[in-house]
């Protein structure tokens, strides 16, 4: 009797303390997960996007300009140069493309630029790259130039992603009075924003808005929490008419060279400037080495204004690749291959997938998303993902012509449009958007068909000996019609500053 109660006791004994110890490992178990899940909060990366106005092709030091650089060259031989990238050949459709992965034709911003009283926006119906970041964590912060509507509160940075903003909501801005007119007036365009307040400021006037940029991104990083990650999107006004630039830029040029070229070139200079400025603060911040850095163009350049795009045809405003094909890179010390150029087929709206896998997120929620996740292609210089790129179809730029041929019974090619798939590119309607309903066009002045890969030019239409190819690829520009909506580009609304400032008016 005396032995099983001694056996009993032993058990129970036993059994408290493997309870004990079971409570002990599971509190360590727990302990574990919570660090692991702020590590991985910790080590996901910063992102920051820089996107440069109107910038050419031909306009940095590494493609062989004479025009310094040096920080973009740095960053840009550092990391990984993007030399088959395409954006869209004006600011919205670039912008919007990029903020939610989206072609134009679905979203209904395939026509130009928003102009500063239209009521138009980029619609509600999907999130951008700041709702998905923010979803993950991220402190989201945009600097500069937005671009994608703002005549309603509900469409502006801070509704749309954006922890804060500073910056204008327009284009075309006075570089250093930050003010726009319109209707012979003239306000300012310079906000202070965040998700409840909406701050006009006054207070900058007569500092150069690159500068001022540059001074403001660099305060949000000092002033960022190293417990989250963040996302900062930095949209300068350079090198966008007007040709405004402080004095001590232009010393770097010659007075030979030719007046518009000097002051364009200058700009380009003060914004590289720039970019090191906040390369640098990321660096004393100690972010750096967690950090993926992404610099674009949102278009071609207008030579006519001071850009070039040599040797590519064309300009801003069009398909050709002068117009689209646009200068962008990747800094990172995340890369797992550095130092090469990437030559992989790429597009504006791959920047959505792509940051958002690299910051742990996902699509969820996301609608008609065309962008593909290209970080191996970048980051391990694996075959790129893309094979066709629609560069726009715009059905609101369409000319007069004269009888119909076999073409348009596949894709009514009176309509400005562009599609590439492999190293073809097809292109419809008129040239200049300037010559439409001039006069009336043949029908096969409106078809042309390059091979990029050996004619990057674009100086021999091939079209005529490739009718084959010109049929399919009508085939596929008249499928991608199908699923576009109407294009959103009403008529301006007539509209008064309010206390000396432009803002939503409705």
């Amino acid at each position: 009797m005396g032995r099983t109660r001694t056996y009993t006791t032993t058990i129970y004994q036993m059994c408290v303390d493997m309870r004990q110890e079971l409570a002990r490992v599971i509190t360590t178990l727990l302990t574990c997960s919570l660090l692991l899940t702020d590590v991985r909060a910790d080590w996901r990366p910063n992102i920051v996007v820089i996107v440069a106005d109107d910038l050419g092709y031909h306009d940095v030091g590494y493609h062989g300009a004479k025009i310094r650089t040096p920080n973009i060259d740095r960053l840009a031989k550092e990391g990984v140069r993007l030399e088959n990238y395409y954006v869209q050949p004006v600011c919205t459709p670039s912008r919007s493309q990029l903020m939610t992965g989206r072609y134009s034709i679905h979203t209904g911003l395939q026509h130009g630029v928003i102009m500063p009283t239209q009521p138009s926006a980029l619609p509600l119906d999907s999130p951008t790259l700041a709702d998905k970041l923010k979803e993950v964590g991220y402190t989201t912060l945009a600097v500069g130039k937005w671009h994608l509507g703002h005549y309603m509160k509900k469409y502006l940075p801070t509704r749309r992603g954006f922890d804060r903003f500073f910056g204008f909501y327009m284009g075309s801005l006075d570089h250093y009075t930050h003010s726009r007119c319109m209707y012979r007036r003239c306000a300012v365009d310079l906000h202070d924003d965040t998700p409840t307040t909406f701050r006009n400021v006054f207070n900058e006037s007569g500092v150069y808005s690159t500068q001022l940029f540059t001074r403001k991104a660099v305060d949000l990083i000092n002033a960022h929490s190293r417990k989250k990650p963040f996302f900062l999107h930095l949209a300068y006004q350079a090198v966008h008419t007007p040709l405004q630039v402080p004095k001590k830029y232009t010393k770097y040029y010659s007075k030979l060279m030719r007046p518009k070229r000097r002051l364009y070139a200058a700009m380009t200079t003060a914004m590289d400037e720039g970019v090191g400025q906040v390369v640098n603060a990321i660096k004393r911040k100690g972010l750096w080495k967690n950090t993926v850095l992404v610099f674009t163009t949102d278009n071609g350049a207008n030579p006519g204004h001071g850009g070039s795009n040599f040797p590519l045809r064309g300009k801003k405003n069009q398909f050709f690749e002068g117009g689209i094909k646009g200068v962008a890179f990747v800094a990172s010390p995340l890369l797992k291959v550095k130092n090469y150029i990437n030559r992989g087929l790429m597009h504006v709206s791959d920047w959505f997938p792509t940051l958002i896998h690299v910051a742990g997120g996902n699509l969820r929620g996301t609608k008609n998303v065309s962008g593909i996740n290209q970080w191996n292609t970048i980051s391990k210089h694996q075959p790129s993902k893309r094979h066709m790129i629609l560069h726009g179809i715009d059905p609101m730029d369409t000319v007069l012509s004269t009888t119909f041929t076999s073409f348009n019974k596949t894709f009514d090619i009176r309509m400005a449009a562009a599609l590439r798939i492999g190293d073809y590119k097809l292109i419809t309607g008129a040239t200049n958007k300037a010559s439409k309903h001039k006069k009336i066009f043949k029908p096969s002045s409106l078809v042309k068909l390059y091979h990029i890969g050996r004619d990057p030019k674009e100086q021999h239409n091939i079209a005529q000996y490739h009718m084959a190819r010109v049929k399919e690829m009508l085939q596929v520009l008249q499928a991608y019609y199908k699923t576009s909506v109407p294009v959103t580009y009403p008529l301006s609304d007539i509209v008064q500053p309010r206390n000396s400032a432009w803002g939503p008016w409705r």
